[in-house]
Protein backbone atom coordinates (compact mmCIF):
# COMPACT_ATOMS: atom_id res chain seq x y z
CA UNK A 1 0.00 0.00 0.00
CA UNK A 2 1.01 3.84 -0.30
CA UNK A 3 1.27 6.04 2.10
CA UNK A 4 -2.03 7.93 0.93
CA UNK A 5 -3.61 4.48 1.20
CA UNK A 6 -2.78 4.14 4.78
CA UNK A 7 -3.38 7.26 5.38
CA UNK A 8 -6.72 6.70 4.14
CA UNK A 9 -6.58 3.85 5.64
CA UNK A 10 -5.62 5.03 9.73
CA UNK A 11 -8.88 7.53 8.92
CA UNK A 12 -11.35 4.97 8.02
CA UNK A 13 -10.53 3.36 11.72
CA UNK A 14 -10.70 6.90 13.26
CA UNK A 15 -13.88 7.96 11.81
CA UNK A 16 -14.79 4.18 12.94
CA UNK A 17 -14.22 4.53 16.34
CA UNK A 18 -14.96 7.96 16.73
CA UNK A 19 -18.14 9.24 19.15
CA UNK A 20 -19.12 12.50 18.20
CA UNK A 21 -19.47 14.80 15.00
CA UNK A 22 -16.02 15.63 14.90
CA UNK A 23 -12.19 15.70 16.15
CA UNK A 24 -9.67 18.31 16.89
CA UNK A 25 -6.06 17.51 17.10
CA UNK A 26 -3.93 19.87 18.64
CA UNK A 27 -0.13 17.42 19.36
CA UNK A 28 2.19 17.33 16.88
CA UNK A 29 2.03 13.03 17.58
CA UNK A 30 -1.18 12.41 17.40
CA UNK A 31 -1.24 14.64 13.90
CA UNK A 32 2.20 13.31 12.54
CA UNK A 33 0.18 9.81 12.49
CA UNK A 34 -2.96 10.70 10.71
CA UNK A 35 -1.15 13.45 8.05
CA UNK A 36 2.35 11.78 7.82
CA UNK A 37 3.56 15.91 7.99
CA UNK A 38 5.86 16.87 11.00
CA UNK A 39 4.49 19.92 12.69
CA UNK A 40 3.44 21.09 15.70
CA UNK A 41 2.30 24.46 15.10
CA UNK A 42 -1.28 23.92 14.00
CA UNK A 43 -4.05 21.54 14.34
CA UNK A 44 -6.25 18.81 12.39
CA UNK A 45 -9.53 18.34 12.13
CA UNK A 46 -11.69 15.67 11.25
CA UNK A 47 -15.31 15.57 10.44
CA UNK A 48 -17.49 13.02 9.06
CA UNK A 49 -16.67 13.47 5.54
CA UNK A 50 -13.64 15.36 5.36
CA UNK A 51 -10.17 16.43 6.97
CA UNK A 52 -7.91 19.62 7.24
CA UNK A 53 -4.49 20.71 8.16
CA UNK A 54 -4.76 23.97 9.80
CA UNK A 55 -1.70 25.58 10.14
CA UNK A 56 0.51 28.90 9.62
CA UNK A 57 2.64 30.39 6.96
CA UNK A 58 5.74 28.85 7.69
CA UNK A 59 4.40 25.49 7.20
CA UNK A 60 2.18 26.02 4.46
CA UNK A 61 3.65 25.17 1.68
CA UNK A 62 5.80 22.00 2.99
CA UNK A 63 2.24 21.14 4.29
CA UNK A 64 0.71 20.91 0.92
CA UNK A 65 3.31 19.19 -0.52
CA UNK A 66 3.11 16.74 2.27
CA UNK A 67 -0.61 16.34 2.25
CA UNK A 68 -2.33 13.63 1.01
CA UNK A 69 -5.33 13.48 -1.11
CA UNK A 70 -7.62 13.11 1.66
CA UNK A 71 -6.23 16.66 3.70
CA UNK A 72 -7.46 19.96 2.32
CA UNK A 73 -4.54 21.97 3.41
CA UNK A 74 -5.63 25.76 5.26
CA UNK A 75 -3.70 29.07 6.40
CA UNK A 76 -4.81 29.41 10.21
CA UNK A 77 -5.49 33.77 9.42
CA UNK A 78 -7.39 35.25 11.52
CA UNK A 79 -6.99 32.33 14.39
CA UNK A 80 -8.95 28.59 14.80
CA UNK A 81 -11.94 30.09 15.35
CA UNK A 82 -12.19 31.88 12.49
CA UNK A 83 -11.16 29.28 10.56
CA UNK A 84 -13.03 26.27 11.43
CA UNK A 85 -16.73 27.85 12.38
CA UNK A 86 -17.78 27.60 8.64
CA UNK A 87 -16.76 24.20 8.49
CA UNK A 88 -18.60 23.01 11.79
CA UNK A 89 -21.50 25.26 10.64
CA UNK A 90 -21.70 22.96 7.21
CA UNK A 91 -20.98 19.78 8.97
CA UNK A 92 -23.46 20.42 11.14
CA UNK A 93 -20.91 19.85 14.59
CA UNK A 94 -22.56 19.91 17.67
CA UNK A 95 -19.88 18.08 19.63
CA UNK A 96 -16.84 18.50 18.99
CA UNK A 97 -13.83 15.72 20.58
CA UNK A 98 -10.45 17.61 22.00
CA UNK A 99 -7.03 15.37 23.30
CA UNK A 100 -7.77 16.15 26.69
CA UNK A 101 -4.27 14.23 27.26
CA UNK A 102 -2.80 17.26 25.44
CA UNK A 103 -4.72 20.10 25.37
CA UNK A 104 -4.33 23.24 27.56
CA UNK A 105 -7.08 23.87 30.04
CA UNK A 106 -6.37 27.57 28.86
CA UNK A 107 -7.05 26.32 25.13
CA UNK A 108 -9.96 24.17 25.89
CA UNK A 109 -10.96 27.36 28.02
CA UNK A 110 -10.73 29.78 24.70
CA UNK A 111 -12.89 26.95 22.63
CA UNK A 112 -15.63 26.73 24.92
CA UNK A 113 -15.72 30.78 25.01
CA UNK A 114 -15.15 30.76 20.94
CA UNK A 115 -17.89 28.15 20.25
CA UNK A 116 -20.77 28.30 23.20
CA UNK A 117 -22.96 26.19 21.75
CA UNK A 118 -20.66 23.26 20.99
CA UNK A 119 -20.52 20.03 22.96
CA UNK A 120 -16.63 19.33 24.05
CA UNK A 121 -16.13 15.81 24.19
CA UNK A 122 -12.62 14.35 25.80
CA UNK A 123 -11.27 11.37 23.24
CA UNK A 124 -8.63 9.90 26.31
CA UNK A 125 -6.56 6.89 24.41
CA UNK A 126 -8.54 6.82 21.34
CA UNK A 127 -5.74 7.87 19.05
CA UNK A 128 -3.46 6.19 21.03
CA UNK A 129 -5.05 2.71 20.99
CA UNK A 130 -5.00 3.18 17.37
CA UNK A 131 -1.44 3.85 17.28
CA UNK A 132 -0.89 0.56 19.38
CA UNK A 133 -0.96 -1.71 15.81
CA UNK A 134 1.31 -0.71 12.83
CA UNK A 135 0.77 -0.88 9.73
CA UNK A 136 3.79 -2.25 7.51
CA UNK A 137 4.90 1.39 6.72
CA UNK A 138 5.01 2.10 10.37
CA UNK A 139 6.82 -1.12 11.54
CA UNK A 140 9.72 -0.48 8.17
CA UNK A 141 10.57 2.64 9.73
CA UNK A 142 11.26 1.28 13.02
CA UNK A 143 12.74 -0.77 12.02
CA UNK A 144 15.12 1.06 9.70
CA UNK A 145 15.70 3.24 12.98
CA UNK A 146 16.99 -0.40 14.75
CA UNK A 147 19.25 -1.18 11.91
CA UNK A 148 20.93 2.29 12.45
CA UNK A 149 21.28 1.94 15.98
CA UNK A 150 22.81 -1.12 15.84
CA UNK A 151 25.12 -0.21 13.38
CA UNK A 152 26.18 2.80 15.43
CA UNK A 153 26.78 0.03 18.32
CA UNK A 154 29.03 -1.59 16.06
CA UNK A 155 30.74 1.28 15.53
CA UNK A 156 31.32 1.99 18.77
CA UNK A 157 32.37 -1.12 19.84
CA UNK A 158 35.88 -0.35 16.96
CA UNK A 159 36.69 2.49 19.08
CA UNK A 160 35.62 2.71 22.62
CA UNK A 161 38.61 3.07 25.44
CA UNK A 162 38.43 2.84 28.97
CA UNK A 163 39.81 6.59 28.57
CA UNK A 164 36.67 7.97 26.96
CA UNK A 165 34.03 9.57 29.23
CA UNK A 166 30.45 8.63 29.55
CA UNK A 167 29.39 11.78 27.56
CA UNK A 168 31.66 11.31 25.01
CA UNK A 169 30.40 7.36 24.37
CA UNK A 170 26.77 8.90 24.40
CA UNK A 171 27.80 11.44 21.66
CA UNK A 172 29.46 9.07 19.49
CA UNK A 173 26.65 6.61 19.28
CA UNK A 174 24.51 9.87 18.44
CA UNK A 175 26.99 11.39 15.98
CA UNK A 176 27.17 7.67 14.47
CA UNK A 177 23.59 7.53 14.55
CA UNK A 178 22.65 11.01 12.84
CA UNK A 179 25.48 10.22 10.28
CA UNK A 180 23.87 6.87 8.97
CA UNK A 181 20.61 8.97 8.97
CA UNK A 182 18.82 9.14 11.78
CA UNK A 183 16.69 11.89 12.27
CA UNK A 184 17.53 12.85 15.80
CA UNK A 185 18.04 10.90 18.80
CA UNK A 186 14.74 8.91 20.11
CA UNK A 187 15.52 9.81 23.59
CA UNK A 188 18.10 11.00 25.68
CA UNK A 189 21.22 8.49 25.26
CA UNK A 190 21.71 6.26 28.44
CA UNK A 191 25.86 5.89 28.97
CA UNK A 192 26.54 4.92 32.75
CA UNK A 193 29.35 2.70 33.70
CA UNK A 194 30.65 1.18 37.26
CA UNK A 195 28.36 2.06 39.70
CA UNK A 196 26.26 4.60 38.16
CA UNK A 197 25.09 1.26 36.02
CA UNK A 198 22.87 0.67 39.10
CA UNK A 199 21.03 3.59 37.69
CA UNK A 200 18.36 2.70 35.27
CA UNK A 201 18.26 5.91 33.93
CA UNK A 202 21.17 7.51 34.89
CA UNK A 203 22.55 10.14 33.10
CA UNK A 204 26.27 10.21 31.39
CA UNK A 205 28.67 11.95 33.70
CA UNK A 206 31.96 13.62 32.55
CA UNK A 207 34.02 11.32 34.13
CA UNK A 208 36.01 7.92 32.88
CA UNK A 209 34.47 4.92 32.06
CA UNK A 210 34.26 2.97 35.20
CA UNK A 211 35.66 -0.55 35.49
CA UNK A 212 33.05 -3.04 35.41
CA UNK A 213 29.41 -2.86 33.65
CA UNK A 214 29.07 -0.40 31.00
CA UNK A 215 24.47 0.11 30.12
CA UNK A 216 23.86 1.85 26.97
CA UNK A 217 20.11 2.21 25.90
CA UNK A 218 19.48 4.54 23.08
CA UNK A 219 17.56 4.76 19.87
CA UNK A 220 17.24 6.37 16.32
CA UNK A 221 15.07 8.11 14.77
CA UNK A 222 13.11 7.19 10.65
CA UNK A 223 10.20 8.62 9.58
CA UNK A 224 9.43 9.86 12.77
CA UNK A 225 9.44 6.39 14.11
CA UNK A 226 11.36 5.44 16.69
CA UNK A 227 14.12 2.49 18.17
CA UNK A 228 14.85 1.28 21.68
CA UNK A 229 18.10 -1.24 22.87
CA UNK A 230 20.12 -1.91 25.51
CA UNK A 231 23.22 -3.31 25.61
CA UNK A 232 25.45 -4.08 28.31
CA UNK A 233 28.88 -4.38 28.12
CA UNK A 234 32.18 -4.61 30.68
CA UNK A 235 35.10 -2.58 30.66
CA UNK A 236 38.15 -4.70 32.46
CA UNK A 237 37.20 -7.99 33.49
CA UNK A 238 34.14 -9.00 35.92
CA UNK A 239 33.51 -10.89 39.09
CA UNK A 240 31.76 -14.19 38.50
CA UNK A 241 28.82 -12.77 41.09
CA UNK A 242 29.13 -9.93 37.61
CA UNK A 243 28.70 -12.67 35.44
CA UNK A 244 26.02 -14.72 37.51
CA UNK A 245 23.61 -11.21 37.20
CA UNK A 246 24.32 -10.87 33.64
CA UNK A 247 23.85 -14.30 32.88
CA UNK A 248 20.36 -14.04 34.94
CA UNK A 249 19.43 -10.82 32.97
CA UNK A 250 19.73 -12.52 29.57
CA UNK A 251 17.98 -15.75 30.76
CA UNK A 252 15.23 -14.05 32.04
CA UNK A 253 14.80 -12.03 28.39
CA UNK A 254 15.47 -14.92 26.51
CA UNK A 255 12.39 -16.50 28.59
CA UNK A 256 10.16 -13.65 27.43
CA UNK A 257 11.21 -13.51 24.19
CA UNK A 258 9.90 -16.79 23.93
CA UNK A 259 7.17 -16.69 25.51
CA UNK A 260 5.97 -13.31 23.78
CA UNK A 261 3.02 -13.66 20.98
CA UNK A 262 -0.40 -12.65 20.38
CA UNK A 263 -3.08 -13.60 22.61
CA UNK A 264 -0.45 -13.48 25.64
CA UNK A 265 -0.69 -10.16 28.29
CA UNK A 266 2.00 -8.12 29.00
CA UNK A 267 1.54 -8.83 32.58
CA UNK A 268 2.07 -12.65 31.59
CA UNK A 269 5.27 -12.09 29.48
CA UNK A 270 6.73 -9.52 32.52
CA UNK A 271 6.10 -12.34 35.21
CA UNK A 272 7.97 -15.03 33.58
CA UNK A 273 11.04 -12.84 32.94
CA UNK A 274 10.57 -11.26 36.51
CA UNK A 275 10.40 -15.11 38.40
CA UNK A 276 13.60 -15.87 36.71
CA UNK A 277 15.05 -12.76 38.63
CA UNK A 278 13.49 -13.30 41.62
CA UNK A 279 14.52 -17.12 42.00
CA UNK A 280 18.58 -16.52 41.33
CA UNK A 281 18.03 -13.95 44.45
CA UNK A 282 17.60 -10.95 43.15
CA UNK A 283 13.71 -10.02 44.51
CA UNK A 284 13.65 -6.21 44.35
CA UNK A 285 16.23 -5.81 42.37
CA UNK A 286 14.40 -5.65 39.40
CA UNK A 287 12.26 -2.42 39.67
CA UNK A 288 10.61 -1.39 36.55
CA UNK A 289 8.19 -3.32 34.11
CA UNK A 290 9.33 -5.50 31.61
CA UNK A 291 8.99 -3.70 28.31
CA UNK A 292 6.70 -0.88 26.82
CA UNK A 293 5.22 -0.08 23.00
CA UNK A 294 7.65 2.05 20.83
CA UNK A 295 6.09 4.12 17.66
CA UNK A 296 6.32 7.85 17.34
CA UNK A 297 7.36 8.12 21.12
CA UNK A 298 9.08 6.04 22.51
CA UNK A 299 7.13 5.30 25.30
CA UNK A 300 3.71 4.59 24.24
CA UNK A 301 1.35 1.47 24.55
CA UNK A 302 0.79 -1.75 24.97
CA UNK A 303 2.34 -2.09 28.29
CA UNK A 304 4.25 -5.13 29.33
CA UNK A 305 4.27 -5.02 32.75
CA UNK A 306 2.54 -6.08 35.96
CA UNK A 307 -0.12 -3.78 34.62
CA UNK A 308 -0.62 -5.13 31.11
CA UNK A 309 -3.74 -6.41 31.00
CA UNK A 310 -4.56 -6.01 27.67
CA UNK A 311 -4.05 -8.95 25.00
CA UNK A 312 -1.01 -8.54 22.72
CA UNK A 313 -2.45 -8.38 18.57
CA UNK A 314 -0.52 -8.54 15.68
CA UNK A 315 1.26 -5.13 14.43
CA UNK A 316 2.44 -4.49 18.12
CA UNK A 317 5.78 -2.73 18.53
CA UNK A 318 7.31 -3.57 21.99
CA UNK A 319 10.42 -4.02 23.91
CA UNK A 320 11.34 -6.71 26.16
CA UNK A 321 14.00 -5.49 28.67
CA UNK A 322 14.76 -6.51 31.93
CA UNK A 323 17.22 -5.64 34.22
CA UNK A 324 18.91 -6.03 37.55
CA UNK A 325 20.24 -3.17 39.65
CA UNK A 326 22.28 -3.30 43.05
CA UNK A 327 22.45 0.00 44.57
CA UNK A 328 26.19 1.29 45.06
CA UNK A 329 27.74 -1.46 42.94
CA UNK A 330 26.38 -2.16 39.62
CA UNK A 331 23.48 -2.73 37.21
CA UNK A 332 22.41 -4.81 33.47
CA UNK A 333 19.59 -4.63 31.61
CA UNK A 334 18.97 -6.06 27.93
CA UNK A 335 16.65 -4.84 25.51
CA UNK A 336 15.57 -5.82 22.18
CA UNK A 337 12.43 -4.68 20.04
CA UNK A 338 10.09 -7.28 18.77
CA UNK A 339 6.57 -7.26 16.44
CA UNK A 340 3.59 -9.19 17.19
CA UNK A 341 2.86 -11.13 13.92
CA UNK A 342 -0.46 -13.32 13.51
CA UNK A 343 1.91 -16.70 13.47
CA UNK A 344 4.18 -15.63 16.31
CA UNK A 345 6.61 -13.11 16.72
CA UNK A 346 9.55 -10.91 14.88
CA UNK A 347 12.83 -9.90 16.69
CA UNK A 348 13.72 -6.94 15.36
CA UNK A 349 16.77 -6.61 17.53
CA UNK A 350 20.26 -8.27 15.79
CA UNK A 351 22.73 -7.21 18.08
CA UNK A 352 24.86 -9.84 20.29
CA UNK A 353 23.84 -10.54 23.53
CA UNK A 354 27.04 -12.67 24.71
CA UNK A 355 29.13 -10.66 27.09
CA UNK A 356 31.23 -8.02 25.06
CA UNK A 357 34.68 -7.90 27.64
CA UNK A 358 36.33 -3.85 26.24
Amino acid sequence: MTISELLRARLARLREAMRCDALLFASGTNSRYLTDFDFHDGYVLVTASDAYILTDFRYIEAAKKAAGSDFRVMMLDGGLAAQISPILADAHVTALGYEDRALTCARLEQLKRDFPLLRFEPVGSLVDDLREVKDEIELSRVEAAQRIAEQAFDQLLGIITPEMTEREVALELEYRMRKLGSEGVAFDTIAVSGTQSALPHGVPRDVKLERGFLTLDYGAVVGGYRSDMTRTIAIGSVTDEMKKVYDTVLQAQLAALDAIGPGKTGAEIDKIARDIIDGAGYRGRFGHGLGHGVGLQIHEGPRVSSGGTKPLVPGNVVTIEPGIYIEGKYGVRIEDMVVIREDGTVNLTRAPKELIII
